[in-house]
């Protein structure tokens, strides 16, 4: 039987996402101590924003709508960072980019972070990363038994060639998406019963397209294309379409960011970028009636991005070894999901 929490301990959160950061906070909050692991130059995971000579694009996820309580009251943390974006009327297209649903009234707003989307997480991040409690460009390859304190954890990692032993943990929550934590564990060779429902987890790449054109800003014409600032699609390559620089606080260059649907990025997740570049404008054009030719243009392939068959409960955590997992695949695909999972698991392990 595991022992009861005997006071402050030490937690490692590997992922620096929505959910590790919201994680990491409430552990922090209950008056734990946390390192976190991030592979990536900076926090944010699928909060992310791609910069580019014109301006910015929100290429992982493109707004958060607000329906918890917790999450309202974090956000209240940071005031004045998220603004309300025009997008409450998003058009549904056919396949040739004709609108077949009007948009309804809006229930709910939708919210970006500014001047981009990854600013949110970077944000509840900064504390973490004063206190020296935030390891960037840091790849965790093992989780093993500490080698002073066998009951405690250390990890292996990498960061470009150098190779560091991180040790003293008392647990361990992965913040990464299903896959690459079933992946970690394997490879640590553990196989906590807390998260064996990891395998039953289903996240569908996307590969995603950012297009810029300058030329749009003459004094007689102000935008390119349709009147909407964004669309889902029925078209087998594009499942959704977004106006960047109609997003608050972002600079007015015409920018789009162009989304690939679950089932056509699956088809082609390993095929060359170029190839995947050249066919994702050909869809923008068919669905938008540009045919300008952008001025910048660039992709990047999400491996998981949105949740096809999610865990079913906010979290998963194995009290026995001190091993859990969150993310927004435990309970859906929101930003707000992933908030909530990394919350509940520091509730739980707390």
């Amino acid at each position: 039987m595991p022992q009861a929490p005997r006071g402050p301990r030490h937690f490692a959160v590997i992922g620096a996402g929505m959910a590790g950061i919201a994680c990491a906070r409430t552990l922090v909050q209950a008056g734990h101590s946390v390192t976190v692991f991030e592979k990536t130059v900076s926090p944010g995971g699928r909060m992310a924003t791609r910069s580019s000579p014109f301006g910015s694009f929100d290429h992982g996820a493109q707004y958060f709508t607000v329906r918890d309580a917790r999450f309202a009251r974090a956000l209240e943390t940071v005031p004045g960072l998220c603004k309300p974006w025009s997008a409450n009327a998003i058009r549904v297209l056919d396949a040739h980019g004709r609108v077949t649903e009007a948009p309804l009234p809006a229930r709910e707003s939708h919210w970006v972070a500014v001047p981009g989307m990854s600013d949110l997480v970077t944000q509840w991040a900064q504390p973490l990363a004063a206190a020296c409690q935030l390891e960037l460009k840091t790849r965790v390859t093992r989780i093993e038994r500490d080698a002073l304190d066998p009951a405690g954890w250390q990890l292996r990692t990498e960061a470009g060639e150098a190779r560091h032993v991180y040790g003293g943990f008392d647990g361990v929550m992965l913040a990464l998406p299903a896959p690459q934590a079933a992946d970690l564990l394997a490879t640590s060779g553990l196989s906590p019963k807390g998260l064996r429902k990891l395998a039953g987890v289903d996240i569908a790449p996307c590969w995603t397209l950012m297009l810029a054109f300058p030329n749009a800003m003459q004094p007689d014409l102000v935008t390119l294309g349709p009147q909407w600032n964004a669309a889902r699609s029925t078209h087998h390559r594009v499942a959704w379409l977004a106006r960047e620089s109609s997003k608050p606080g972002r600079t007015p260059t015409e920018r789009w960011t162009v989304q690939a649907s679950a089932e056509w990025s699956r088809e082609h997740l390993q095929d060359d970028p170029a190839r995947i570049e050249a066919k994702m404008l050909k869809a923008f054009t068919e669905v938008t009636g540009i045919y300008a030719a952008p001025a910048h243009t660039a992709v990047h392939r999400w491996r998981h991005a949105r949740t096809v068959k999610p865990l079913g409960q906010t979290h998963l955590w194995d009290a026995h070894t001190g091993i859990g997992a969150c993310g927004d695949w435990c309970i859906g695909h929101r930003v707000e999901d992933a908030f909530l999972s990394g919350l509940e698991l520091a509730l739980a392990a707390g």
